[in-house]
């Protein structure tokens, strides 16, 4: 199939420009964190053993606070996944008769196994269900929207924490904004002040001027391989918000009476730091590359998730093709096209934490690093194929223009 793609970029151009301004109003926030916290090259070197006294890990975690407005940070390579690092959020702030509520539906695969609707016995028995939490969700309207009439019902003195979570997972949902995040904390904090807001920002920072914590979120998580890594740090996740909350979720990921103070860093500072201040950059492009993905999908007659003229919140895009074979060479074709493992051929297989078979492609530098260019989706109607991530705007043009070709 031939397709204009320069007719497409032009007609992006004003959507483009926005996405440049709030590039350099984040890179801004950012160069000044570090200016503030007088960050220099002692802070890239670590201590041994039980890192005490890490003068590094303490400049980065006042670092990552500033720049998410936020009393506290708990930014640590320590964190397995996204997921863990949510996880320790949970556990460390839940109880057990305490009670979660999940503001947007169904919470994507992985973090229904740590809740325990999902999972084998041993996981839901690890998980906060079988700690005694309990646990409730508010469901979407239309299988797409916050339904605030029901939250506004379903919150009240006994809600001890409600998950926002920002970003659709595999679901045809709409990812949060800021405003509806916003919308949620007032709604949860006029009918609960004490109750905790939990937002999932996985996927979200640096795609908007504000971050959660600013429109009155409590608690915010994420991964260091996703957004805010900027492509280069190679594990890790953070947490940040109110201190309490914080030290709470510190002391699950250590011990109690550790908490933040403890834990080597083994000499990953730098890329940390560097690659936090290369991230507004990084998402601008990756944002960019999605934006031209619904646009393009579209333009050939295909249902994408959000629309390319509908506001962003996330570097998240899915694309419906109604057809597994369509959603396989998807995949393959950006598998193909990855600087690292492009002659590998992805399959769909069972992976842990998912129910059903996904395919996953994505030749990236960091195994999982998905603000690198990467696509996947598990094969369950509507067979919707998941891209996201992409270090440069180019890489993913590239990778279009030959989809366009097989497709």
């Amino acid at each position: 199939m031939n397709y204009d793609f320069k007719q497409a970029e032009k007609s992006l151009s004003k959507q483009f420009e926005e996405i440049d301004d709030i590039r350099d109003y984040n890179q801004r926030k950012v160069l000044k964190a570090f200016f503030d916290n007088r960050v220099a090259p002692e802070h890239f070197y670590t201590v041994s053993g039980y890192g005490h006294d890490d003068l590094g890990r303490e400049v980065l975690d006042k670092t990552f606070a500033q720049v998410f407005c936020a009393e506290k940070a708990l930014v640590r390579i320590h964190f397995a996944s996204g997921t863990h690092t949510l996880a320790c959020a949970l556990f460390g702030n839940l109880k057990a008769g305490d009670k979660l509520l999940s503001a947007a539906g169904t919470p994507y695969d992985t973090m229904q196994e740590v809740i325990g609707t999902a999972g084998d016995e041993e996981t839901k028995r690890a998980s906060l269900i079988g700690n005694g939490i309990l646990y409730d969700e508010v469901p979407l309207l239309n299988s797409s929207d916050i339904d605030y009439t029901k939250l506004e019902q379903m919150i009240d003195k006994t809600v001890t924490m409600v998950l926002i979570q920002r970003s659709k997972g595999y679901s045809t949902r709409k990812s949060l904004t800021i405003d509806d995040i916003e919308r949620i904390c007032k709604i949860v904090k006029s009918k609960n002040p004490e109750c905790i807001c939990f937002v999932d920002n996985c996927y979200g920072e640096f795609v908007d001027k504000k971050e959660p914590l600013e429109v009155g979120a409590d608690l915010i998580g994420g991964s260091l391989i996703k957004n805010p890594g900027g492509g280069i740090v190679e594990a890790g996740g953070y947490i940040a918000g109110k201190d309490i909350l914080v030290e709470r979720a510190a002391n699950r990921l250590t011990a109690p009476g550790i908490g933040s103070e403890g834990g080597a860093m083994f000499n990953q500072h730098r890329l940390i730091f560097q690659g936090l201040f290369m991230a507004p950059s990084v998402v601008a492009d990756a944002v960019k590359g999605v934006i031209l993905a619904a646009k393009v999908f579209e333009d050939i007659g295909f249902n994408s998730i959000p629309k390319f003229n509908e506001k962003r919140t996330d570097i998240i895009q899915n694309i419906i093709f109604g057809k597994p074979e369509l959603l396989e060479e998807f995949c393959k074709t950006i598998q193909f096209l990855s600087p690292v493992n492009g002659y590998v051929t992805p399959v769909p297989e069972n992976i842990p934490g998912y129910e059903d078979k996904v395919i996953m492609a994505g030749g990236t530098f960091i195994e999982g690093s998905t603000i690198e260019l990467s696509a996947d989706g598990p094969i369950r109607p509507p067979y919707a194929v998941y891209i996201q991530g992409g270090l440069n705007y180019s890489h993913i043009k590239i990778c279009l223009e030959e989809i366009v070709k097989k497709i």
